[in-house]
């Protein structure tokens, strides 16, 4: 190691994007090394609209392993994080960044301390799977700056232990989670079915209807189901095995008729598999129930499914559309049944790919009150104002990156603390 100076940082800093489970994971025959009771597979969404940032960074001045997630301290104690970061030393090799002068070897890894910054930029904890991003970029990033030489299937049995869903988030497009067999977990991983440019006609709404912390987190609401729901034990054995195979051949042939059923079918299993737990979990609240009737109304009148929806542990609704004509009529109608405040702005309340409103002739606050109303609905009197915080209108996408850029590095080079 570079011992001459004790003042040298070497650091990493890396995009993860979340991704939306579209069959889903809830459930876990082991809670330490996080393995699930069934296979999943999700969508990675457009990093550029959803993702996490982390930058993490050596030295060997640091006297203690530090963490920063939205710019506030938090401990590194729990046992997630604690694992992750010894998984990732263990595997550790030598680096050497000629530019800088700095040599640190395999046994030094052992001995040196990291900071860690993160930086979501949509909220922590509300269902929109923050954790996932999270842990998958803090196991990539740790993983680049170490030089540890796993691939990204081998990454995500490491990111697993942190949060299950962030193993699907080490890849972009459309990603299996096989749960495996081993009791050591591991075969429990990550891989890719198909990239975000096999089918990229998909367009993705999400309305974001709170962005509170939810009452019951993912871990303690699946501890509680695995413990009293007899659906979980027929959902994981008899149901999701085959919707698995389903759903890959549907992704395969970019089948949207089977593809939303399948996903609208699970979504609804899992909640209902909630509701099943003692006591039961309620994850929707109102607003949800008006947006999944919205959306049956319109498949069954279109005859063929328009839209996909699916909902994770919130209130949170992910919308895919079919194509960029239907998401377009999807906005409209959304917009129509939950217009934002009277004082709103309605460049915060849609958020990421603008464009989309272009298409919908949705330009201006305005032009939200002019709205037809939708034929599926019954009194266009009731219009649901407020009840969505915001909407974000986005694509599948890419996996995890690293940035060289150094505006975007959320610790200072030269001190490894936040900027």
């Amino acid at each position: 190691m570079a011992e001459e100076s004790q003042k040298w940082v070497l650091m990493v800093t890396a995009q993860t994007p979340t991704n939306i489970a579209v069959i889903k994971y809830w459930g876990k025959r082991d809670e330490t090394l996080i393995l699930p009771v069934n296979d999943s597979i999700s969508v990675t969404l457009d990093p550029e609209h959803l993702c996490t940032t982390t930058t993490v960074s050596v030295s060997p001045s640091f006297d203690q392993d530090r963490m920063w997630l939205n710019g506030k301290e938090i401990s590194l104690s729990g046992g997630r994080f604690q694992s992750c970061l010894r998984e990732i030393r263990s595997r550790a090799t030598d680096v050497h960044d000629k530019e800088k002068g700095i040599k640190i070897t395999k046994k030094d890894w052992e001995k040196l301390n990291v900071h860690i910054a993160s930086y979501n930029n949509f909220p922590t904890a509300a269902g929109l799977a923050s954790s996932a991003a999270g842990f998958a970029c803090l196991v990539f990033a740790l993983a680049k700056l170490m030089n540890a030489n796993e691939d990204h299937s081998q990454l995500s049995a490491i990111a697993r232990r942190g949060s299950g869903s962030a193993c699907r988030s080490l890849y972009g497009g459309f990603v299996k989670w096989i749960m495996g067999k081993d009791e050591k977990g591991t075969d429990s991983l990550a891989v890719q079915l198909a990239d975000e440019k096999h089918w990229d006609e998909l367009v993705i709404v999400i309305a974001v209807v709170s962005s509170q912390q939810k009452e019951t987190s993912s871990t303690t609401g699946m501890r509680d189901t695995v413990e009293t729901s007899l659906l979980l034990q027929h959902r994981a054995k008899e149901v999701v095995p085959k919707r698995i195979l389903k759903m890959e051949e549907a992704i395969k042939n970019r089948d949207f008729a089977s593809f939303a059923q399948l996903a609208c079918t699970d979504s609804n299993q899992f909640h209902a598999v909630c509701l099943d737990t003692c006591p039961p979990i309620f994850y929707m609240n109102d607003t949800s129930h008006r947006i999944i009737s919205l959306v049956e109304k319109w498949n069954r009148a279109a005859g063929t499914p328009q839209v996909a929806y699916t909902f994770d542990a919130g209130p949170n609704a992910v919308l895919i559309a079919r194509n960029r004509e239907t998401a377009a009529l999807l906005v409209q109608k959304l917009l129509f049944c939950f217009p934002p405040k009277s004082d709103a702005d309605l460049n915060s309340f849609v958020l990421g790919d603008k464009s989309i409103l272009k298409d919908a002739g949705v330009e201006s606050l305005e032009a939200i009150e002019s709205l037809p109303a939708p034929p599926e609905i019954k009194d266009p009197s009731q219009r649901h104002r407020g009840d969505v915080s915001y909407f974000i209108c986005t694509r599948p996408g890419r996996g995890p990156v690293v940035l060289s850029d150094e505006s975007q590095f959320l610790l200072n080079p030269e001190t490894g603390l936040p900027k």
